[in-house]
């Protein structure tokens, strides 16, 4: 489950950049949730109410989670298989995302890491 500040526009982003199926629900007019479908797998977008900050305005807003995120690791998010990361990464770089590293080897498996608009970090990976 991973917060927005923005979930629609969240959704939309993400199903565009990293190829995700999705499901929306709305209450008053605004999306509140969204289901993400990636493969067999299932993640849950939602929108926890005003007071809530994103990481990217958090490390706006904090010195010592700035700090945090300038290395270019997952610090906290989500990781996903895909057939062909590399295929997957020049996807996400052509429609504007900021790739943390490029993708790269780990024993049997290929991954890259990503950060989305709202400063959220994603994994994605080959399959062994």
């Amino acid at each position: 489950m991973v917060s927005y500040e923005d979930c629609a526009a969240a959704a939309d982003w993400l199903v565009r950049t990293f190829g995700f199926e999705e499901e929306r629900i709305e209450e008053s007019g605004e999306v509140t949730h969204v289901t993400l479908r990636a493969g067999d797998g299932v993640i849950f977008l939602g929108k926890p109410g005003e007071t809530y900050v994103n990481p990217a305005r958090l490390c706006e807003q904090c010195e010592p989670a700035g700090r945090m995120y300038e290395v270019p690791w997952v610090i906290d998010g989500v990781y996903v298989q895909v057939r062909d990361v590399d295929e997957h990464c020049k996807h996400a770089r052509a429609l504007g995302a900021r790739i943390l590293s490029e993708p790269e080897g780990h024993g049997e498996r290929r991954s890259y890491r990503v950060e989305d608009p709202e400063g959220h970090r994603w994994m994605f990976a080959e399959p062994a």
